[in-house]
């Protein structure tokens, strides 16, 4: 898909009210374990909704490979964008700051002031995401996929089959 058409789609599904459902809800909260709930609590709308629909989109392509520590890495890889807490406005002028600025930039913002650490956070959500997983006890593939889901593939730490559909599912 064409990046800005990408972005756009992502942008105004953002922008549209509403939650989950109840269904849905339910379903999330019997595939995560108690620590990933908490984390999955402070996600925003939007963030939820997206992973929903590649968690579905994964079962649809998996089947019966889409076990536990799968889905929960198609509803968690982008939990690490909770440190930085930008709502929709915020991560467009963030996403454009980093079209611009080099990535080795984040390291070396995220312990200095508070927008210049905001902006470094959501650069570095996968890292961050790894690190809030671990620390939650999430399985090692939950993990590692949320730490790797924007790298190439020369870089993924999880079996590379379950990874292309994640990868292909989250169209990010």
């Amino acid at each position: 898909m064409i990046p800005a058409l990408h972005l756009a789609g992502r942008f105004f599904d953002s922008i549209r009210p509403g939650s989950i459902t109840a269904e849905d809800w339910i379903w999330v909260s019997g595939l995560l374990l108690p620590g990933e709930r908490a984390l999955w609590a402070k996600m925003r709308n939007p963030d939820q909704r997206h992973a929903v629909g590649v968690a579905r989109a994964v079962v649809s392509q998996l089947g019966d490979q889409a076990d536990r520590p799968v889905l929960a890495a198609a509803l968690l890889h982008d939990v690490g964008k909770v440190e930085c807490d930008y709502r929709t406005p915020a991560r467009v002028v963030a996403t454009a700051v980093w079209l611009v600025v080099p990535d080795h930039m984040a390291e070396k913002w995220r312990n200095r002031g508070k927008p210049f650490a905001r902006l470094a956070q959501y650069r570095l959500h996968p890292q961050i995401g790894e690190e809030l997983l671990i620390a939650a006890g999430s399985d090692q593939l939950t993990s590692s996929w949320a730490a790797d889901h924007h790298l190439g593939l020369e870089h993924w730490r999880i079996d590379p089959a379950i990874a292309k559909v994640l990868k292909d599912c989250d169209d990010d």
